[in-house]
């Protein structure tokens, strides 16, 4: 079979697309034969190296989390699952950017039979990370809520969780981004310069929580802003959250086919949408990861191996 490949750290360049040989389920486990995986912004970071200490990796690597398919073939002992079922889930093998991948059965939950398999391959990274940030800051109806890069792949979905919660939510976006933030009854902002003015013009100079899906200094404008640290929650800025005691819960604090299986129905009911910003074949991985790392992506960017 056909899978992405990296045999260093480095940039784009060391990503190859490889024939290796097909993995065999083991107990517990089945094979899926993929129709969609999204791209994630950690898998730059652990490809290039910058994130050895807390997720090295052995080479050759592969990578990949998000997966959709079909399954093709159980191992052992396997409960819940059968071969002919499509599903959706999660690796944590680094294997998803594939044509075929091995996935353990309780990592694995059905495929409404409405939802696209570009949203189903692109959902358990970005919608666990962005229910797991909701839940961390607790928001009500009383609350407004700040999300940085409110148009990105898990803030575009954690504004429309907050909003379901019934919170007001000011979404940190760029000005191509407003309409669809709008669309969702987010009230648009730009970042930038004088952006904590902005907020406090928007928010009536009152602002509860603070989801920061970007890094780049935002845990400390929600200090500035008044927000209390517990009701702080990062994704990307893990020393200023230690600082000043703001959480990180992401991605790991809700990271199992219960949560992935409520958020796959309700995007198939269109009670959130998942964006899709662009889809590119297996072969064209680079090219996958030059547009994610040029930032301003609205949505996920999805692989079809």
């Amino acid at each position: 079979m056909k899978a992405v490949r990296f045999h260093e750290y480095g940039g784009i360049d060391v990503l190859r697309v490889e024939e290796v040989e097909r993995p065999v389920p083991g107990p517990g486990q089945v094979l899926v034969e993929m129709r969609a995986a999204g791209i994630q912004p950690g898998e730059v970071m652990i490809r290039k190296g910058a994130r050895h200490e807390r997720w090295p990796a052995t080479f050759p690597s592969g990578q990949g989390s998000d997966l959709a398919g079909v399954v093709v073939e159980a191992g052992p002992q396997v409960r819940g699952v059968a071969v002919g079922d499509e599903v959706l889930g999660f690796t944590h093998n680094r294997a998803s950017h594939a044509e075929f991948v091995v996935a353990d059965d309780v990592n694995l939950t059905p495929r409404p039979k409405g939802l696209p398999w570009d949203v189903a391959g692109s959902l358990y990274v970005a919608g666990t990370t962005a229910y797991a940030t909701v839940f961390a800051v607790d928001p009500g109806p009383a609350d407004t809520v700040v999300v940085s890069g409110a148009a990105g792949g898990v803030g575009s979905l954690a504004v429309q969780l907050a909003r379901r919660r019934g919170a007001t939510v000011i979404g940190l976006a760029s000005e191509p981004n407003h309409a669809w933030l709008k669309d969702r009854d987010v009230i648009p902002v730009a970042y930038g310069q004088g952006v904590a003015e902005r907020i406090r013009q928007a928010s009536g100079g009152n602002v509860d929580a603070f989801i920061d899906t970007f890094g780049d200094g935002y845990v400390d404008l929600a200090v500035e802003l008044g927000v209390r640290p517990e009701r702080i929650d990062t994704i990307r800025d893990w020393r200023a959250a230690a600082r000043v005691g703001a959480r990180t819960c992401g991605e790991g604090a809700a990271a199992c086919a219960v949560v992935l299986g409520e958020l796959a129905r309700l995007a198939e009911r269109g009670e959130i949408e998942v964006p899709i910003a662009r889809v590119y074949p297996l072969e064209r991985v680079r090219d996958a990861f030059r547009d994610l790392e040029r930032g301003h992506t609205h949505g996920k960017i999805v692989l079809h191996p």
